[in-house]
């Protein structure tokens, strides 16, 4: 009897098993049969696609641009996963939600981007915004993704496109977490990137197993990497459980002050349509509503903000402001420098460039490729890292800029040739206040959050 009871669990455990394997396999479709390119379409450039072994081919060709092998079918939500192998002097990408409209660029793919990246820079499996707004989601966010990716070898994609969250894993290990509204439909497409040189001719990439769930889609649980999220002053139940929280609420002037007051400025800023926007007043220092304040102080922390600056505008975030020092002009405290370097006289000012944009200012240039900066009136996403070792960090759209370590020789010597030598321990201070700066350019910030560290 016993032994009867025992087979039939067993047989009842084979069966769901098998009814699971069986429900998953049929959850998925191939977009790719193996034989041939059916329903796929080339745009873009005459790289050369074709078909061997059951695995698709993709051949650079010189003087061509980025071209693309796309689905003919669009989709919104999505799991996409694959398999690739790339010669590791190229790069492409696995284009998704895309498109191809004459109206734009005369054609022009554009739409996210999961990168691939061979190169030491290693930010295979971020988020590239092909066409449009470039680097969305780079692995300077997430430095263990930069190990996931395995040259000379076959890696494993995977893409979760669920709402406005994009998701993306390489080798099963979590490489990108982005939150954006801006386009929900597109094809995808397996890119091969142009080259320049004819000796980079004849290179390949080739793409196997290739499949996509479009309904019944569950999410994978959270992996607590860090989110990128587009959408205004609004945080995702991912962020909040990071740890991040608004530090402006993107409504009123609550846990803001004025600099060295008690209460917020009167004139000189103005909430307006999701933005604390400062108010022109013809370029004085502090001369309009002056600077302002976050009530409460930080140590070690992660600072994200938005900004949005006019042509030949100045302003800057700090950090570690106490307000002890007694100065005419703005707070005294470390300066993430916000500039339109091309027309403000004070980017050629300073030493080999510490006053341009993302600089620690009048202390540390920032490092940053020209696609780093945004046009004026464009906004540019700017983060501050304080590590509890006092190791600090500058970003801008996604690049590091800025590193260095607060107290050490160096940063002491750096300080004593500055424009704060005349303060003693300058930025030194346990804690302090985060500052938005009146400098009386026209400059808006906005999606303002805060994470201890």
């Amino acid at each position: 009897m016993i032994k009867s009871i025992l087979l039939a669990i067993a047989l009842s455990i084979t069966v769901g098993a098998v009814a699971q394997t069986s429900n998953t396999k049929e959850s998925w479709t191939k977009l790719f049969n193996g034989k041939d390119l059916s329903g796929w379409k080339q745009l873009g450039g005459k790289a050369k696609y074709i078909v061997e072994k059951g695995e698709i081919v993709g051949t650079t060709v010189v003087d061509e641009p980025n071209s693309f092998l796309a689905t003919d079918k669009n989709y919104d939500d999505f799991i996409l996963e694959l398999e690739f192998k790339v010669d590791p002097r190229m790069n492409s990408g696995i284009q998704f939600r895309s498109e191809s409209k004459a109206e734009y660029q005369n054609g022009r793919v554009h739409g996210y981007q999961m990168e691939i990246d061979p190169s030491p820079r290693a930010w295979s499996g971020g988020i590239y915004d092909e066409g449009r707004r470039l680097w969305l989601y780079t692995h300077e966010y997430n430095e263990p993704a930069k190990k996931a990716f395995r040259n000379n070898e076959w890696n494993r994609y995977r893409i979760e496109c669920i709402g406005n969250t994009v998701r993306t894993w390489v080798n099963g290990i979590p490489a990108a977490h982005l939150v954006d509204d801006l386009k929900t439909t597109g094809f995808i497409a397996l890119q091969v990137h142009s080259i320049g040189k004819p000796e980079e001719a004849g290179r390949q990439i080739r793409w196997r197993n290739i499949r996509i769930q479009t309904s019944n889609l569950k999410p994978s649980p959270e992996n607590g990497i860090f989110v990128v999220n587009l959408v205004p002053n609004a945080l995702t139940d991912a962020e909040k459980k990071n740890g991040v929280k608004l530090l402006w609420n993107g409504i009123n002037t609550d846990g803001w002050r004025g600099a060295y007051k008690k209460a917020f400025p009167e004139k000189g800023w103005k909430i307006e349509e999701g933005m604390l926007r400062v108010m022109p007043a013809g370029g004085g220092e502090s001369t309009n509503g002056g600077d302002i304040v976050s009530e409460e102080m930080f140590g070690a922390f992660e600072l994200q903000f938005d900004f949005r600056f006019t042509e030949g505008a100045n302003s800057g975030v700090k950090y570690f402001v106490t307000e002890q020092e007694q100065n005419s002009g703005s707070a005294i405290g470390l300066e993430y420098q916000i500039l339109d370097d091309a027309k403000h006289p004070d980017a050629k000012e300073g030493v080999v460039g510490n006053r341009t944009i993302a600089s620690l200012y009048d202390l540390i240039p920032s490092l940053k490729p020209g696609q780093a900066i945004k046009k004026p009136g464009e906004w540019n996403r700017g983060m501050i890292r304080v590590h509890p070792d006092n190791r600090v960090e500058h970003f801008l759209n996604g690049y590091k800029v800025v590193e260095y370590q607060r107290g050490t020789p160096i940063y002491q010597a750096l300080v004593a040739r500055s424009k704060y030598a005349v303060w003693p321990n300058f930025g030194m201070a346990e804690k302090g206040r985060i500052l938005l700066q009146d400098h009386g350019n026209a400059v808006d910030f906005r999606s303002i959050k805060i994470r201890q560290l």
